[in-house]
């Protein structure tokens, strides 16, 4: 770094050590430090990058339950007096918009963490239907009234946009590259799966991590 005139700043830089729950024990509780010149970076068992805050398992625990904390802070605040246009328009703004940011990172997550965010949209509906929380016919105001998805349905249908910007060109290079087409690859033009227009999916082995990687739920969608 010194050669390249960079200095680390020690106080915002993070260090994880990422596996399986099974690979972390032989590393210790969090993991060994990284010396970088005279600085001495210590590890963390999670860490935060573009507001997803990731753990040394690669779950998504931590960051599903922060936004639930969050969301569930503002609805509280959002019970005071309000008429009902000044409810839905904060909801939307403090709330959904927390429960949708990069929620793409969830694809493949046990229904342990989405429940976790869908609780937090029915409490959202609750409020802004008026509903009480033991009131039935909370999917019909959901679904048909405020035309609100699921969770697992939001994730699944911000990857179709994402694999659909891809094979139109429309997105970054490094996520078109993970959508391409059977029919595309000489050695597998023949293949059924070449006349039915699906994409590439790599081999893959881990089912909790590997299967959650975009190139492997994105052609998958």
């Amino acid at each position: 770094m010194s050669a390249n005139r960079l200095k680390l700043n020690a106080d915002k830089t993070e260090l994880l050590w990422a596996g399986s729950k099974y690979s972390q024990p032989s590393l210790g509780s969090k993991g060994l430090p990284l010396q970088i010149d005279s600085d001495t970076v210590t590890a963390s068992d999670h860490v935060r990058m573009l507001g997803v805050t990731f753990s040394a398992d690669l779950s998504l625990d931590k960051h599903v339950s922060s936004i639930c904390t969050s969301c569930f802070f503002w609805l509280c605040q959002l019970r005071r007096s309000l008429d009902d246009e000044s409810v839905k328009t904060l909801v939307h703004a403090f709330v959904t918009a927390r429960a949708d940011y990069c929620d793409m990172v969830l694809a493949s997550s046990p229904r342990s963490v989405t429940d976790k965010l869908q609780r937090v949209l029915n409490a959202a509906a609750r409020l802004v239907s008026g509903m009480c929380k033991y009131d039935r016919g909370l999917s019909q105001i959901l679904h048909a009234d405020l035309h609100w998805l699921d969770v697992a349905d939001r994730v699944h249908y911000k990857l179709g946009v994402t694999v659909h910007r891809c094979l139109h060109n429309k997105a970054p290079q490094y996520l078109v590259d993970c959508c391409v087409p059977d029919s595309d690859i000489a050695s597998r033009q023949r293949l059924c799966s070449a006349h039915r227009c699906l994409l590439t999916v790599p081999h893959h082995r881990r089912s909790t991590l590997r299967r959650r990687v975009f190139s492997v739920t994105g052609p998958t969608v």
